[in-house]
Parts: C-alpha cells; sequence; structure tokens
C-alpha cells in the first residue's frame, strides 16, 4: 500500500511538472516566443569578448549539458502566476556537476520572432522607445556643440547612453539590473498591438544580474536575455559613455556551483503606448518583499535641521540671498530653478522662524527686478550677489542658453509664495508681482511665436536655441495658477494649449525629456514630473475632467522612474551599513544613472492631488514610497550616514556602477537640491492622512499611525513616534466630499498636529 501511494504521489508529482512545462511552452508559442538556456564563456583580458557559449532549448524538468570540460544539469520549472492574468513563473536552476569552466557565465535567454523595429521598449528608469534616438558622443556636462543640431526644429538628441539602434547599426542594450527602478524589460509588438514584460529580481548569490537585448541585423528577430553573473561583453556604461571598457568580472566555475534564475513574463494587451505603462503599474512590485520603509527621522526634525543650515552657511548677508550650495562654483551660487533658488524659499517661507521669513523676504528684494534677463525670462544662474548669467559659462556658446525649465520652476513657486504670503497677511510687493508676470507673459510670447517652449532660450533675446523636448513640463501649471492670481484668461488657454502639445507629442509617445540641465534630452523623471503636476493643477483650475485620465497617465510614467524594492547594498558600503532603503527613491534621467531622495525638485504632492480626485491607491502609494524614505539620506547628530555632514543630503543613491565599479552604495558627501526637496515634502505631504468615511489611514511621516476605534461620529487613532528624535505630525483629515474639494496651494498652513518625544504613543480623535 505504501508503494503504491508512493509512487502514485511520484506520478503526481510528474504530472504537475509535465502540466507546469507543458503550460510554458504552450504560453511562449501562444506570444511568440521561445525560451532557452545559455552558458557563456570569457576572454577576460580582452574586456570579456566572448570566446565559447552553448544555447539549448530548455525542457521538461532536468537536463544534462556537456560545456568545454564541464558538465551542467539544469533544472526548469514553470507555473501560471495566481491573481495574475496571462502570466506565467520562470525558475532556471544552474548547477556545474563535474570539471570546471574558467571566466564563465549563465543565462536564460528569450527569443521574440516577428520582432520590429517599431517596436516600443522600455527598461524602466534606463529605456524609453528602445533610446533609438539621435545621439552624440559628448563629455559630461554635455551641451550640443554641432551647428547642425542647434535650433528650434531638431529632433531628440541623446548623449551616448546604452540603446538600440536604427539604419542597421549594431543594436544591443547591456543593462545591470541595479540600473532600472524595477529589473525589468517590457515591449510592445507594433503589428499586433500585444505586449510583454519581463519581471525578476535584483540578482542571486552571484551578485546582480545582467539584462539584455539585442536585435538582429535585420530587425525581424530579437533576444532578451536574464544572465548571472553580470558579464557585459566589451563595454560598460560610464557617465556619457557607453563603450567604456568591461571591467565585470566572470566566475570561475567549479563542480557544486550552482545558481537559480527566476523571473516573470505577462502578456497584455497594448493598442497604445500607455498600455505598456498600466500594465507596469499592476506588477512593480511582485517582487518586492516586504518592510519596504523606514522609520528613521520625523519630518520637522529635518526641517529644523536644514532651516538652521540653510541660514548658517547657505545665506549670503552682503546681498540678502540663498545661495543654492556654498558658492564654490556659479552652479553652487545661484539659480533660479531646478535645483533650489525660488524654489529653496518657498519651505523656508512656510515653516521657518519670523528671522527666516525676513531673509526670505530680503531674497525677493534681491531678485527683483534685476533678476530678469532682457528675454523677459529669468537669468539662468548668477554669481557674487551682483552677476547675473545667462547659461552655462564653462561652455562658451551656451553662456546664454536659459534652461525654459528653471523659469518655469520659478515662476509655480513664486506663486505659491506669493499665496502663502496673503494667508500670512505679509505684503506681497509690487515689484516682485510685476516682475513674475513678466516672466510668465514671456512665456505666452515664446508659445504664440513659435508653439512650442523648446528646451533652451537665449537669455538676452528669448529665440529659442535648442527646440523640442518637454522640459518646461512644469509651465502649464504656472501659467494656469497665474491666471487665478493675476486674473488674466489668456494664461489659462495658453496653459491648455501648451499642456495639449505636451500630450500630442510627449504623453502619447510614452517619452519625457529636456528637464536637467546637464543631460542635453535623455528621457527623465524630472519633466515627467512636471507633466504631473501641470495636468493635476489644470484640473483644479478648470474643473475640465478631461485632464484627470491624462494625469493619470503621467503618473504612471513618473511610476517608471521610482524605486519599488529595496536593493541589497554590500555589507561594507556606507549605505549597506545604514540599512537603507531604496524603495521610493528616484532615478534621475537615463544619462545620470542613479537615484535620488526625493524628487528634483519638489513633494510630489500632485500624486495626493490625483488620489483625491480618482480614488486609486496606486498614487497614494506611490507617493507614500517616495515620501516616507526621503529622511534617510540626511546627516543627523542621532542617525549619522557615513561621511554626510550634518544638515546635508546627498543625491546620489547608486545602485548601478555608472560612476565607476566602486560606486554602488557610496555617499557623496556634498550638500543638494535633495534638501529642498526633503524640506517641501515636509510642508506639502501630510504627516499623517486619515480618511474619515473609509476610516484608513496612510503615515508618510516617519511615524506609526493606527486605527484603534471607529464610531459613527469619530475615529481614534494611535500614533507612535519610533525615532530618536522628537516629532511633530500633521494631520489632514477628509471625508469623501471633501476629496473631491480642490486642494489647492498651501493646504497644510495652519494644519492640525501632534507632537510625540521620542518613543512616545499618543491617541488622537478625528471627528468624522
Amino acid at each position: 500500500m505504501k508503494k503504491i501511494l508512493l509512487l502514485s504521489v511520484l506520478f503526481c508529482s510528474y504530472y504537475a511538472q509535465a502540466q507546469n512545462a507543458l503550460n510554458l511552452v504552450d504560453w511562449m508559442n501562444q506570444h511568440k516566443g521561445m525560451l532557452s538556456a545559455r552558458i557563456n564563456q570569457y576572454n577576460k583580458e580582452q574586456y570579456n569578448l566572448l570566446t565559447n557559449q552553448q544555447k539549448f532549448a530548455i525542457g521538461l524538468g532536468k537536463q544534462t549539458q556537456q560545456f568545454q570540460q564541464s558538465t551542467w544539469e539544469i533544472n526548469t520549472t514553470a507555473s501560471m502566476v495566481a491573481d495574475k492574468s496571462d502570466a506565467i513563473e520562470v525558475v532556471v536552476h544552474f548547477k556545474c556537476i563535474t570539471g570546471k569552466l574558467a571566466a564563465a557565465s549563465v543565462s536564460v535567454d528569450m527569443d521574440w520572432d516577428n520582432w520590429s523595429e517599431k517596436n516600443y521598449v522600455l527598461m524602466p528608469a534606463a529605456v524609453y522607445n528602445g533610446n533609438r534616438y539621435e545621439w552624440r558622443r559628448l563629455r559630461y556636462s554635455p551641451k550640443l556643440y554641432e551647428v547642425q543640431d542647434i535650433g528650434i526644429d531638431k529632433p531628440i538628441i541623446l548623449t551616448d547612453v546604452p540603446k538600440l539602434n536604427g539604419n542597421g547599426a549594431f543594436s544591443r542594450i547591456q543593462e545591470r539590473s541595479g540600473s532600472m527602478s524595477v529589473p525589468s524589460i517590457g515591449f510592445i509588438a507594433d503589428d499586433s498591438k500585444k505586449g510583454m514584460w519581463l519581471l525578476t529580481e535584483q540578482g542571486n548569490q552571484w551578485g546582480d544580474y545582467g539584462m539584455d537585448i539585442a536585435e538582429t541585423r535585420d530587425r525581424k528577430k530579437a533576444v532578451v536575455s536574464i544572465t548571472s553573473p553580470i558579464v557585459r561583453e566589451q563595454f560598460v556604461y560610464k557617465i556619457c559613455d557607453a563603450h567604456y571598457p568591461s571591467w565585470d568580472i566572470p566566475k570561475d566555475m567549479q563542480a557544486g556551483d550552482e545558481a537559480t534564475i527566476k523571473f516573470r513574463l505577462y502578456g497584455f494587451d497594448a493598442p497604445q503606448n500607455q498600455s505598456i505603462f498600466d500594465k507596469y503599474a499592476t506588477i512593480r512590485k511582485d517582487y518586492s518583499g516586504t518592510k519596504l520603509h523606514a522609520d528613521v527621522l520625523p519630518y520637522a526634525a529635518c526641517m529644523n535641521l536644514l532651516e538652521k543650515k540653510y541660514n548658517e552657511k547657505n545665506f549670503v548677508p552682503a546681498f540678502g540671498y540663498y545661495a543654492i550650495g556654498f558658492r564654490e562654483n556659479f552652479l553652487q551660487d545661484w539659480q533660479i530653478g531646478w535645483t533650489g533658488g525660488m524654489i529653496t524659499t518657498y519651505p523656508l517661507l512656510f515653516s521657518g522662524s519670523e528671522a527666516t521669513k525676513q531673509r526670505v523676504i530680503q531674497n525677493f528684494d534681491w531678485l527683483f527686478p534685476n533678476g530678469i534677463a532682457p528675454s523677459g525670462f529669468y537669468w539662468d544662474a548668477g554669481r557674487n550677489g551682483n552677476e547675473w548669467l545667462g547659461g552655462d559659462i564653462r561652455k562658451p556658446h551656451t553662456k546664454n542658453w536659459h534652461l525654459v525649465r528653471k523659469s518655469g520652476d520659478a515662476v509655480w513657486y513664486i506663486l505659491k509664495q506669493f499665496m502663502l504670503m496673503d494667508k500670512m497677511h505679509l505684503p506681497v510687493k509690487e515689484s516682485w508681482k510685476s516682475g513674475n508676470k513678466r516672466v510668465l507673459d514671456a512665456f505666452v510670447h515664446l508659445w504664440n511665436t513659435n508653439h512650442q517652449l523648446g528646451q533652451f532660450v537665449n537669455s538676452l533675446t528669448g529665440e529659442i536655441m535648442v527646440g523640442g523636448s518637454s522640459s518646461g513640463g512644469i509651465v502649464p501649471a504656472g501659467l494656469a495658477l497665474a491666471s487665478q492670481y493675476y486674473q488674466q484668461p489668456q494664461y489659462l488657454s495658453t496653459a491648455e494649449a501648451i499642456a495639449d502639445y505636451y500630450y500630442q507629442n510627449f504623453i502619447l509617445k510614452g517619452i519625457s525629456c529636456g528637464g536637467p540641465g546637464d543631460a542635453v534630452q535623455n528621457f527623465d523623471s524630472e519633466s515627467a514630473l512636471g507633466l504631473l503636476e501641470s495636468y493635476v493643477t489644470l484640473y483644479e483650475i478648470t474643473g475640465n475632467k478631461k485632464w484627470l485620465p491624462i494625469a493619470e497617465a503621467a503618473a504612471k510614467q513618473l511610476s517608471t522612474w521610482v524605486v519599488s524594492y529595496n536593493y541589497h547594498f554590500s555589507d561594507t558600503s556606507a549605505y549597506g551599513k545604514a540599512n537603507v532603503k531604496t524603495n521610493g527613491s528616484v532615478y534621475a534621467n537615463t544619462q545620470n544613472k542613479h537615484t535620488a531622495p526625493g524628487l528634483c525638485t519638489a513633494s510630489g504632492v500632485g500624486l495626493l492631488k490625483l488620489y483625491r480626485y480618482t480614488g486609486n491607491q496606486f498614487y497614494l502609494e506611490l507617493l507614500q514610497d517616495i515620501a516616507h524614505n526621503i529622511t534617510q539620506y540626511i546627516g543627523h547628530p542621532q542617525k549619522p550616514l557615513g561621511t554626510t555632514p550634518v544638515g546635508y543630503v546627498s543625491e546620489r543613491v547608486n545602485m548601478s556602477d555608472w560612476e565607476g565599479v566602486e560606486s554602488i552604495g557610496y555617499v557623496l558627501p556634498l550638500s543638494t537640491w535633495a534638501e529642498t526637496s526633503l524640506m517641501l515634502t515636509t510642508i506639502e505631504v501630510p504627516g499623517i492622512y486619515v480618511e474619515t468615511d473609509k476610516a484608513t489611514v496612510t503615515a508618510f511621516d516617519n511615524v506609526k499611525a493606527t486605527l484603534v476605534k471607529a464610531t459613527k461620529k469619530s475615529l481614534t487613532i494611535e500614533i507612535t513616534n519610533p525615532t530618536p528624535v522628537e516629532a511633530t505630525v500633521t494631520i489632514l483629515a477628509e471625508s469623501a466630499t471633501k476629496q473631491q474639494q480642490v486642494l489647492g496651494e498651501n493646504a497644510l498652513y495652519g494644519a492640525q498636529s501632534i507632537h510625540l518625544l521620542p518613543g512616545e504613543h499618543k491617541q488622537l480623535e478625528i471627528k468624522r
């Protein structure tokens, strides 16, 4: 009887394996793909030139493969993913059972037939539309140089980043798993309008994965690969250079060595480019695990420390302005937007002391009217308090190139401050109002003249020097808000026209670029954020629901830049020692391949607004990831972080080796724009968000908040401060009816708050 039972169990196990394998083969055939395994050998002296490989179809269960002087056992299993439509999980286990193999790796290949170079390819935070655009090999900090590349009607031009190429050129992308916000590759087949996502983990016991996509010469086939350990053949990416000699180290294999590659494949309908982002939003955390948030420091403690630091080290008393940094060069002296300037003064005005508020007013007096260039836009930068600069003086031909995004940031944040001053009963001087209005008028003129805003304009003439891009993504938000503040209907009509242009030329195409001033037109998170804020603001100002689905599309595209898992750093690295959780950090752009604490340079409050108006939990969770973990990166006496000085926030969270093989997990001990992002978070994102009708509580701040009692009339919430310093936590409580009303600007000014000592618990009653 026992033998019969054992045989029955073995048969059932074999049958289940057979069914899984059959499902895998059928599933791959249905999606016009084929799954293979591969064993590779390299010549390390030739920068990992591939010298030998053996590729073979993956079969049922275990199979044995001979390669060179080694024998391998490969065991493949597959299963349909529960609660996911059209998704399958595959596990491939490699084991060297005899012999040795020097300088080697193993791979899993997915071969896709019926390929086309028209296919949209997405590797989150690394590759958009295959990065299949014109490119130039330019040193950092790159600016377009050749005469034929400069002008209003030029195509998008990237620097030398990993890319797929057109015109029959060599077309292959080799990436590191950590260089993406989620280790994944997605594509849309142009002919069938079917999409595919490959999602995997950071790596295995052999370290990070290599993740590749390669096209054949005729572009009719493509291979997507996962390789362990990571070995990029011949070249790796180092800032602005995708042709840097490979420094990866293959593994010398011997009997007993084994590793597993696990991944999921998701099929989906893709009638438009947005479909790939919509699907991504539903799967991005499938391998994320738990404990994604870190309770490190409360918002109030960070804001107090940063205010102190800015008054002691950034304020220039001789002229009365807050410098970006410590004035060691012109980029660290004054910039109107992008990395600080009139963005930084906003949180200092909002929650600073009376002395700080007076310094902010001095900053306004210093800026107006001298800070406006002859073009009508703000001067791009400045130094020594009285020298205004039009652009990048390091490159003479760009010395008057003004990044339009900078003036866009300025008008947006200055308007917020005007409105805040009204709430504070502080006088808004006419010279400030008229000065900011002059810049708004320059944007209207720029649009009416060119029907685009371009990326760089001439600070003296207003002429577009470099066209295209969505650099001015935040401009519609500024114009829309200004239409109310100045009672100027033309600002609103212009804002809507610009927003429509960006929708047609960028959102629908699944791209956004030109936000940073140091990455040419590489795709980036900053312009994507600007578009989100603009579409949400247009909905708030107009009440027109057409802007909500566009805002949702922008938010899901933005989500591809936000890390959704916790990267495992080396235990010897600064971030490894500090147990930093990378979930919620934000990739900058496809050129500068680091994540950063928060959004450049904003709080992301538009995501909270979008959640209120749509009820889609995705936007609330996305903001929570960004806003909650941002406090990990500040140097604080109670929470030191490597060599980070007290009050500094490093912009570098390196999960990839784009700055060098030793750069993963290191701390850049500099004062950066990320300080402003953290300050903005403390004033625009509530510490605790309570939805009274739903009886739900979301903690954005680094506290624990739990619903302990609910009656028809009230909710009782227990709040705990698990950090080593005192916390003052703002509370925003809303009913479903209130959520449909415009949140607007400065919503947390005068908001309810609760104070807690380190480790203290308190209960708070909130009326329903």
